[in-house]
């Protein structure tokens, strides 16, 4: 079967934005489908995105997941989520290209064996309705015997806002209003229907700004979601005019640049001139949760504006 190339959208971009600028924000998304109990604490290894498959002519094809990351907590597991915006058949296809290719990266062999270790899966279904399957499932049928793995399938459609915050999938924020799609032709015509759409935005501003203040959250993740959700809402609804407008008012009106990620930046460059960063060594981008940290840089106490890379 040839290798089916996925079709990059906005929302896979907003997507891995997410996961690049507020990385431990996962953690939640992967105790909620995995059942594990990550505390937040944990140390998280991103992977490159990219990965070349060899083609029978030589050739090598490029595929692009939307996130692979390993935690290392009590033990070490590796992750790979996808997300998806419409029904595709390939997608299974896709998966299992990706996880071999994960596996192989981390596989090694010792004597006459090779051993490989297949990242734990699982998609993000923007779009859902009541035949839509709880989990997908590869089979791989090889001489000593099958075996069949899970991909669990997260609808966002299932969580309210309520829900959302109480577990704290705040990943989830920016893909919300997925759930309110089938309504915007309502929602542009009547305006009490628009009215309790921009409540229901109003709350989820006022829930951020909560958690911003109680400390949970900083500045930056806030500006994040707020900015995110504004770019997803621009593609899903492009041709509702009163959609668009009424929503980015209830969730704070225009936001030009993240003033968090400018003054990270701002900070990065000072940091950089006065040589108060350095490289990890390795292979992967290393997050450690606690703290202010921003894409792997801590925030120095004592009111200084450089950032150190952390170890």
């Amino acid at each position: 079967m040839r290798g089916i190339e996925k079709t990059n959208t906005p929302y896979d971009d907003v997507f891995r934005t997410l996961l690049n600028d507020c990385t431990r924000l996962i953690i939640p998304v992967i105790n909620e489908v995995f059942g594990e109990h990550y505390t937040g604490e944990e140390e998280i290894i991103r992977f490159p995105n990219e990965h070349f498959l060899e083609q029978q002519d030589g050739k090598q094809e490029e595929r692009i997941t939307d996130s692979s990351f390993e935690i290392i907590g009590k033990e070490t597991k590796k992750y790979h989520l996808e997300c998806q915006s419409t029904p595709d058949s390939s997608m299974l296809v896709r998966f299992f290209e990706y996880d071999t290719q994960i596996a192989l990266d981390g596989g090694g062999v010792k004597g006459d064996m090779l051993t490989v270790t297949f990242p734990h899966s699982a998609v993000l279904y923007l779009r859902s309705n009541e035949k839509t399957p709880d989990s997908r499932w590869i089979r791989m049928c090889t001489p000593g015997g099958s075996v069949n793995y899970e991909i669990p399938v997260m609808k966002i459609q299932r969580y309210t806002i309520v829900e959302i915050f109480q577990k704290d999938l705040l990943f989830l924020i920016p893909f919300h209003i997925f759930t309110y799609e089938k309504k915007f032709h309502e929602y542009e015509k009547d305006p009490a229907a628009l009215g309790q759409l921009k409540q229901g935005y109003a709350q989820i501003r006022g829930y951020l700004e909560e958690l911003m203040h109680k400390g949970r959250i900083d500045e930056y993740t806030k500006c994040t979601m707020i900015d995110m959700s504004k770019k997803v809402l621009q593609h899903t609804a492009r041709k509702y005019k009163k959609v668009m407008e009424g929503v980015e008012d209830a969730m704070g009106g225009k936001i030009l640049e993240y003033e968090a990620k400018t003054i990270r930046n701002e900070a990065l460059r000072e940091g950089r001139e006065k040589g108060n960063i350095s490289s990890t060594a390795t292979g992967g981008k290393r997050l450690v949760q606690g703290g202010f940290f921003l894409g792997g840089y801590q925030l120095r106490s004592g009111g200084s504006a450089a950032f150190q890379r952390s170890s």
